[in-house]
């Protein structure tokens, strides 16, 4: 899904009150913890993420494994934390600016 400069900063300034729904560990991606983002995904649309893995690289190829499973897209990363967006096209509950 791709979201324009405007959008991604609307989600943005969202994000900064989230706090963490899941935090990754030392196990990685699991389909257990896949399976709770999509069902975060669903109900939120907009999630933040905690994630342990280990160094910058492990954790930028589990953000890009997360976004490619979830067909979600990545909003923001700061540090171990990265807020991911995925519209719910049943029940919309963030409404984009154009």
């Amino acid at each position: 899904m791709d979201i324009t400069k405007t959008q991604q900063k609307f989600l943005r300034s969202k994000a900064h009150h989230l706090k963490p729904v899941l935090w990754i560990g030392q196990n990685g991606l699991t389909e257990s913890v896949t399976a709770e983002i999509e069902s975060a995904l669903d109900h939120h649309e907009l999630i933040k993420i905690k994630l342990r893995v280990g160094d910058r690289d492990l954790k930028n190829k589990t953000v890009a494994d997360i976004c490619q499973t979830t067909h979600a897209t990545q909003v923001q990363s700061i540090g171990n934390i990265v807020s991911i967006y995925r519209r719910n096209d049943k029940q919309p509950v963030i409404d984009l600016p154009k």
